[in-house]
């Protein structure tokens, strides 16, 4: 088993190599699709049929942006947590996914990265479904976690054998420091899921925007302690800022 590391549009990919096949531990960005199959065609020799599988953890443009198009482009199937269609649903939730596009495109401008096409369906059709506990199927030894907090629906993914944890947003690294995603919309749920993956006794983490790092480098419980107990949202946010440039007058 190998974890090929690639640098998506603003987020970190991990692609699983294992025997036959390969898995892709989130659904990345729509204009990320021409690198990964670059890299499996040309790097790792394979024909991109060879993606069996893409798990996505949570509906978040940099996460399952990319999927339904690598299913018709490979034939794969998509596994995600089944609360996965309570996202972005109704007039709210449109609003919310075109803000989550904006947000997505405000990263890549501060990274430095040129404007690229994210758009991407906001309703996506799971082919399985996993709870938490549920193995893979044709990877046996990964492990679906229900990490719920940044979203509803956030899903981690573990390699037992290797005490490796894939996190996604659960964790965010910027330089050397480690911080808490935005939005959390379940602080309480959060504050759990971070207690869930210290307590699993893995050896090290593989963070969508911070690379791997080691269990050891991380202080989880100090993190806990900074998470407020009221949701961070888009909502608040700007209410909170209109609220502040009220004030002034």
């Amino acid at each position: 088993m190998k974890i090929h590391h690639l640098q998506g549009y603003i987020q970190n990919i991990y692609l699983v190599e294992q025997n036959d096949s390969l898995m892709l531990l989130d659904g990345c960005c729509r204009c990320d699709i021409n690198s990964l199959k670059g890299y499996i065609t040309q790097e790792l020799n394979r024909p991109i049929t060879d993606l069996k599988v893409v798990v996505v953890t949570h509906m978040h443009p940099d996460h399952a942006g990319a999927a339904d198009k690598l299913r018709r482009l490979t034939g794969c199937i998509i596994i995600s947590s089944n609360k996965h269609a309570t996202w972005y649903q109704g007039i709210v939730g449109l609003i919310m996914f075109l803000t989550d596009l904006v947000l997505t495109l405000w990263v890549a401008r501060r990274m430095g990265k040129p404007i690229k096409n994210v758009w991407y369906p906001r309703k996506l059709k799971i082919d399985l479904m996993l709870n938490d506990g549920d193995s893979i199927p044709d990877f046996k030894e990964w492990i679906i976690l229900e990490t719920p907090g940044h979203t509803n629906c956030d899903l981690s993914v573990l390699h037992l054998p290797s005490k490796t944890i894939y996190v996604a947003d659960l964790v965010i690294k910027i330089k050397k420091m480690f911080i808490s995603p935005f939005p959390i919309f379940h602080p309480n749920k959060y504050k759990n899921s971070l207690k869930k993956i210290d307590t699993l006794n893995v050896d090290s983490l593989l963070l969508a925007h911070g690379g791997e790092v080691a269990i050891k480098d991380m202080q989880l419980l100090n993190l806990i302690k900074g998470i407020p107990d009221k949701p961070k949202t888009h909502w608040r946010a700007t209410r909170s800022k209109i609220k502040k440039l009220l004030d002034r007058f």
